[in-house]
């Protein structure tokens, strides 16, 4: 039986599909809808992230929640992670990346309760930068909103040079070590494995999201493995949300802990975009809080800000 880090809401069914990227990679998404749906075509919005998360984690608990709102919902895990197909494992790629966000509108404008016409986008942490850039090219969806949004490319181009040749030069150098030994060795883990008292909250709170009952997966490489040592190459030479700006006339939401490490790049975001947009910052909110926090993350202003532009 699969295991999910929250409860199937009683008025919401899930279902499992597959769909297929245009780079041939088969995608595992997981379908919510409200049980009363019955024929009616609905607004539909495709949800990803974490970056190193699982649909079975904080994406299924926003599709879950948003289904139970009216909304149909597809949580999907992107290429090379989860139950989604691809070789190596645990790796990522904005191009790849960007792609899987837009397959997931073609899945789930596939199923039969979907409105074509009527689909929004919710991109989390590194997924939430990856999601502007799919937006920004897909004009067939009509709203976005980020949560708690991660550039993953802009940390590594904001490097010092020096800093950015000596990991270029290290990962270079672990090309040849991963075709010498026939296998591609994992990256240092990300998350600490002790956590001393004076440990920062921001720290404290993704490792008890990743790492404890809260919000453990075994599918999930920050929960239970490491990404791909020389996953860095492909965001250190693709730049992401270059077209950002072109996401208008539809609107974009940003949303944000009030304390999150991340919420300068919301705010970087938000003055990069054009109008409509917004930017919603949550108070005594850190960055994963907004993971699965049902108190705060803004589900009333989700329901009201896709209600009002998927029309």
């Amino acid at each position: 039986m699969r295991k999910f880090t929250f409860e199937l809401n009683e008025s919401v069914t899930r279902t499992e599909i597959r769909f297929t990227n245009r780079f041939g990679i088969e995608l595992a998404g997981d379908f919510y809808l409200p049980k009363d749906a019955g024929d009616k075509k609905l607004p539909a919005l495709v949800i990803g992230g974490p970056f190193g998360a699982v649909k079975e984690q904080a994406s299924g608990r926003y599709a879950n929640e948003m289904a139970s709102l009216g909304f149909a919902a597809l949580a999907f895990d992107g290429s090379y992670t989860g139950e989604s197909g691809g070789t190596p494992r645990n790796v990522a790629a904005p191009d790849i990346n960007t792609e899987d966000f837009m397959a997931a509108v073609d899945g789930i404008g596939l199923q039969s309760n979907v409105d074509r016409e009527r689909i929004g986008v919710i991109g989390v942490c590194g997924w939430g930068s990856i999601a502007l850039n799919a937006v920004s090219i897909d004009k067939r969806v009509k709203a976005i909103a980020t949560v708690s949004m991660v550039g993953v490319a802009a940390g590594f181009a904001g490097l010092p040079l020096e800093q950015r040749t000596q990991l270029l030069e290290a990962l270079s150098q672990q090309r040849w070590a991963d075709l010498d030994s026939g296998t591609f060795a994992p990256m240092a883990d990300q998350l600490p494995t002790e956590l001393p008292e004076n440990t920062d909250m921001e720290t404290k709170e993704t490792v008890e999201f990743y790492r404890t009952p809260r919000g453990f997966h075994e599918n999930s490489i920050l929960s239970n493995g490491r990404w791909n040592a020389t996953m860095p190459f492909s965001f250190m030479s693709t730049s992401v949300m270059n077209y950002i700006d072109e996401i208008s006339p539809r609107p974009t939401l940003f949303i944000a802990g009030e304390q999150a490490f991340s919420k300068p790049l919301s705010e970087t975001a938000y003055e990069k975009a054009k109008e409509p947009k917004e930017l919603v910052i949550i108070p005594d909110a850190w960055h994963s809080t907004l993971y699965d926090n049902m108190e705060k993350i803004p589900f009333d202003k989700l329901k009201q800000f896709f209600a009002e532009n998927l029309i």
